[in-house]
């Protein structure tokens, strides 16, 4: 599904990532570790094809990312939803219309998508709260929105960056818990996170492979930390 062989990818003249090979297949789970600034966005952007990698290979459904044009990857990429970190909205819409974007930049209809719009925010707890403006949002239902965005073209790959960063525990275990159903849908999901109780909190529910990027490189740590 996302394959990536040999990659390396250099920024300023400096090497981020080097040598790395991995695949992510239908229906996996994964997480994605290591310090701060140890590369995990940068990898998560290659996934999705922000980025494209200096060297190396880089396959998504079995499309090698350097062949396609801007259209074609621009396809491509609705199939993967994507929770960004900052998770950035427009303070001037309503939170159904911030969720709805996708939609509309996809040519679809956010009137004809209207029940399946207002089904998915009642799945991610936010039912009450579509005619909200993003500043009046807490953390975490920034956060559940920010999902709920990623994932309303109902992608095959979910990726989170930091998804439980800037909330609390009992939050970010409700969050995990979504992301674990996504799963069981059949959705292939990888987490970016530095939180290894997050993860020791997810093995008892999935079964989950850990990866770890360490000096530039990326070790496959199994089902083990």
């Amino acid at each position: 599904m996302i394959e990536l062989e040999n990659v390396s990818y250099t920024y300023g003249g400096g090497e981020l990532l080097s040598d790395v090979s991995v695949q992510l297949q239908p229906g996996s789970f994964h997480f994605l570790t290591g310090p701060s600034g140890a590369g995990k966005t940068t990898l998560l952007k290659l996934c999705y094809g922000a980025l494209l990698p200096s060297s190396g290979r880089l396959s998504v459904f079995d499309q090698d990312i350097s062949t396609l044009d801007r259209d074609q990857l621009a396809v491509l990429r609705r199939r993967v939803g994507v929770v960004h970190q900052d998770c950035q909205f427009l303070d001037h819409m309503t939170l159904a219309e911030n969720v709805a974007l996708p939609l509309m930049v996809s040519g679809r209809s956010e009137t004809s998508e209207q029940e399946n719009l207002t089904e998915l925010l009642s799945w991610v707890g936010l039912g009450a709260r579509l005619e909200a403006l993003p500043p009046e949002l807490s953390g975490g239902e920034r956060q559940r929105a920010a999902l709920a965005r990623a994932v309303i073209l109902s992608p095959d790959v979910v990726l989170a960056d930091e998804p439980t960063g800037n909330v609390d525990w009992e939050m970010s275990q409700r969050l995990l818990r979504l992301l674990i159903e996504l799963n069981r849908m059949g959705k292939t999901v990888l987490i970016a996170t530095h939180d290894l109780s997050l993860i020791r909190a997810a093995k008892s529910q999935v079964q989950a492979r850990v990866l770890r990027i360490s000096q530039r490189k990326l070790q496959l740590a199994g089902a083990d930390l």
